[in-house]
This record gives C-alpha cells, sequence and structure tokens, in this order.
C-alpha cells in the first residue's frame, strides 16, 4: 500500500494513538487480509471471520497504547485476533466429543496426507471441522502453542487438547483421501 511505504508503520501508530482516522483506515487497509486469513481459520464461514476481524481490530485499536514497538507489531495483531477468536468460540460454541490422555495416546494417525488440494480447498476442510477440534488444531498446527497453553486458554485438560488435536487430524487425513479417491498418497507430519 502506497500509503504505509511513505508514512511508515510507526507514524501509523502514532496516529492511529491520536485518533487520526486516516491512520486507523489505513492500519486497517493495510493488515484486514492477514488477520482475515487467520480469522477464517478460527471460524465456520466467512461471516463469522469477519465479525471476529472487526472485534478483533476494535480491540486493538483499544489497546494500542500497550504496543510499545518491541517485536512485531503483525505478531502483535495476530496475537489480538487469535485471542477475539478463541473469545468467540468460547462464547458460541461447546466442545465436541472429548477422550481422556491415555486413549488420545491409542490412537493412531498422526499423519495428515501430502495432497493437491489448493490452500482455499484446504482452509474449507479445517473450517468444517467441529468446533472444538477445530479450535485445538489451528492453535497447536498454525499458531504453534503447547497442549498446556491451548489448555489453559480453552479451560480444558491437556489431555483433552491432545484428543482434540489427534480427531482433528484423523478427521482432515479421512476427508483428503476421501476427495482423493483413497488413492495411496504421502503424508507429512
Amino acid at each position: 500500500m502506497k500509503l504505509m511505504h511513505k508514512i511508515g508503520l510507526d507514524e501509523l501508530v502514532v496516529g492511529c494513538r491520536n485518533g487520526n482516522r486516516k491512520s486507523q483506515e489505513a492500519l486497517y487497509k493495510h493488515f484486514s487480509s492477514k488477520m482475515m486469513g487467520v480469522c477464517l481459520r478460527y471460524t465456520r464461514d466467512r461471516d463469522e471471520a469477519e465479525d471476529v476481524l472487526q472485534v478483533g481490530f476494535v480491540r486493538m485499536f483499544e489497546k494500542l497504547h500497550l504496543y510499545k514497538g518491541e517485536g512485531s507489531f503483525e505478531g502483535w495483531l495476530r496475537r489480538i485476533m487469535v485471542n477475539t477468536a478463541i473469545e468467540f468460540y468460547r462464547r458460541n460454541s461447546r466442545m465436541y466429543p472429548m477422550v481422556d490422555l491415555e486413549e488420545a495416546e491409542n490412537q493412531s494417525s498422526n499423519d495428515l496426507p501430502l495432497s493437491n488440494l489448493n490452500v482455499q480447498e484446504l482452509l474449507k476442510l479445517v473450517q468444517n471441522l467441529p468446533p472444538g477440534y477445530r479450535m485445538v488444531f489451528n492453535m497447536y498446527a498454525i499458531e504453534g502453542y503447547g497442549h498446556k497453553e491451548i489448555a489453559d486458554q480453552l479451560g480444558i485438560s491437556e489431555g483433552t487438547s491432545k484428543s482434540q488435536l489427534n480427531r482433528a487430524r484423523t478427521q482432515l487425513k479421512e476427508w483428503i483421501l476421501n476427495m482423493e479417491g483413497g488413492s495411496n498418497v504421502a503424508t507429512i507430519r
């Protein structure tokens, strides 16, 4: 975006802190498509993702005074979006079938098949996961949270987190294999 190159991120942040609407609009336009991608992974559809995105940006503008300029602004904003999605999930969903730690460890298949699916097709599969599976899968596989962190964030046990991740992987693998006609495909961890 041209405006971003002319005045830079730091100046936009200062403008936003001062309530400058043009700075707020420029910051939103610069990051909204990336953050929409984050929101889409955590929600069932585009409408929910747009709701999470809007709430996330409102929170970002409200908390902008807390950003100290240390580390990546994009990473800081991403964390707000993930936390907003987690809160949206807590308010609007219940965890789906859960198993204890022993059962999760005994379940096989942590591998997902490599596939010729494009990003949009994979995103759609992730969006079709039950909410509990989707949330844990995104937090673990995409955001890099550990099971303890996931458990703390979602108010579940570590065993439940592991179980939900395993079930998400199993479901995704089944869907991908079905889409590809059950052919033998290479797998990734």
